[in-house]
């Protein structure tokens, strides 16, 4: 169980613990606009209750393809003050098909594309991206956002220009964020943000950098997890 300063997460059924990747997606997306977010892949239900957190009026809901992470995001949900606002189920995203329509995608989705895969059969479905090929995302994006509707992911920095050449002309891309773990060290995640537009889009592109190289937390990655962590 990991506490955050206005909720906690129990990951014992989820395939996938909590981990830095999620906490940087759920407090870097923008979701100041949006009124129906959809988190795909949603595990714990981490990024989904961040969301809900950073945006008091809009209603967040997780999918999972492995029925007991879903199982396990609706109940770290269940305990949250956003209970009312927040809401998964188990679901594949190639079969999903709602009535309504999205103004904010988000997804820490897996990104092994070549490696061996774990014997521990939910494990690999979390991590391996043919249990959700970048291009399935992708379409999902095009038929589930409404118009102007964005998507988010995080990714390994390796992985994201192949994303990248699967996302383009499809949804453009609006914002990119390379993360580098350590001053002076290269990037190794990516946070990504297209929109579903009718012309190609101008993205804003930035780092962000966790530590310093005395190994201390750097005043932007505090500023920007501040309201999550406690011990900032």
């Amino acid at each position: 169980m990991f506490r955050f300063k206005q909720f906690e997460i129990h990951d014992e059924l989820s395939a996938m613990k909590i981990g830095t990747d999620g906490v940087l997606l759920g407090a870097w997306v923008d979701v100041a606009d949006a009124e129906r977010i959809l988190d795909v892949g949603t595990g714990t239900g981490l990024v989904a209750i961040m969301c809900a957190q950073r945006n008091v009026t809009a209603k967040v809901h997780g999918i999972d393809i492995v029925e007991a992470a879903a199982t396990e995001a609706e109940q770290n949900m269940a305990r949250t003050a956003w209970r009312d606002r927040l809401s998964a189920e188990h679901a594949d995203l190639r079969d999903y098909n709602p009535d309504v329509r999205f103004d904010h995608i988000v997804s820490n989705p897996p990104f092994f594309l070549t490696s061996l895969q774990s014997p521990d059969a939910a494990r690999a479905m979390a991590r391996h991206a043919d249990t959700l090929p970048y291009a399935d995302l992708v379409s999902a994006a095009e038929r589930l956002l409404a118009p102007g509707g964005r998507l988010s992911v995080v990714l390994p920095t390796e992985c994201a220009v192949t994303f990248r050449s699967v996302a383009f002309e499809r949804v453009w891309l609006s914002r990119i964020t390379d993360v580098i773990t350590r001053e002076g060290e290269a990037p190794k995640r990516t946070l990504m943000e297209f929109q579903l537009s009718d012309k190609p889009l101008m993205p804003r592109a930035d780092t962000l950098t966790i530590q310093a190289r005395d190994g201390s937390y750097t005043e932007e990655y505090r500023h920007l997890t501040e309201e999550f962590y406690l011990n900032f």
